[in-house]
């Protein structure tokens, strides 16, 4: 029996592993290319250059693949990557990427993507993510490992929103989240950690500690970003997960959420 249904449109020239299941009114274009154990469901819109990897799940109305609306692009062959064991809810948008940046638009290895999330050109989302209802991420955003955005999150072009970082429902980013920072409000505002997110992840009380610790040192003490850093050099040699912090911090090009 196809796990194919037959009012689906498949290309000729997709590539599916014999086990991908593909549900009515969806369509697969040319260029695609979709590991084993992955299901399409039904009314869903898959255009390439793009590779989808193994045991993905993705929802009716999802829009996978599609042209950018940048008005800089004129039609290059860009590509989407997407990794394994991803769900992908109702109505999700996600763009390929752009020459004038990476021409690949990246999504990792376990990620949520709940419904009518869009996801810009040329943004890379890393493993085990959890992005809620609504939110957009526009060109050119990267997401680290764990973060959780919540509904209605905006995130403007070129941030970058470190590992394990969270925002609430209904911020607006514009400007760099370090890891592990919790933020709030429009514009954003830091307002903690995300310690309750990191004790589930199995980080220890003490390193735990030692976070609680740098940021009151990059946001409380009325340091400048360059004197916060220099603080944190001797903890960062002793604790790895301060080091973390402390990089994504020194590494922003647009300034970090204080």
């Amino acid at each position: 029996m196809s796990l194919i249904d037959p009012r689906a449109i498949i290309d000729p020239r997709a590539k599916l592993a014999d086990d991908v299941e593909v549900g009515p009114w969806s369509m697969v274009g040319p260029d695609v290319e979709i590991g084993e154990g992955t299901v399409i469901g039904p009314h869903v819109v898959v255009k390439g250059p793009t590779k989808i990897g193994k045991h993905n799940r993705i929802f009716q109305f999802s829009s996978v693949g599609e042209d950018t609306p940048d008005l800089k692009y004129k039609g290059e062959p860009t590509r989407l990557v997407i990794g394994d064991h991803n769900v992908i809810r109702e109505g999700v948008t996600i763009h390929r990427g752009t020459i004038q940046d990476r021409s690949e638009t990246t999504i990792g290895d376990h990620n949520l993507l709940m419904a009518y999330v869009h996801i810009g050109h040329d943004s890379v989302i890393g493993n085990h993510c959890i992005l809620v209802n609504n939110t957009a991420l526009a060109g050119h955003v990267h997401v680290d490992d764990w973060a959780i955005l919540s509904g209605y999150t905006l995130v403007h072009q070129f941030c970058r929103i470190g590992a394990h970082a969270f925002s609430g429902m209904g911020t607006t980013i514009g400007k760099d989240v370090p890891a592990y920072v919790t933020v709030f409000g429009n514009p954003a505002e830091a307002r903690s950690m995300n310690f309750e997110g990191l004790r589930r992840r199995g980080f220890s009380a003490e390193s735990i500690q030692a976070l609680r610790r740098a940021y009151k040192v990059v946001y409380r003490q009325g340091l400048t970003v360059d004197e916060a850093l220099a603080e944190l050099a001797e903890v960062s040699a002793q604790f790895p997960e301060v080091a973390v912090f402390r990089d994504s911090i020194q590494s922003s090009t647009r300034g970090i959420t204080r």
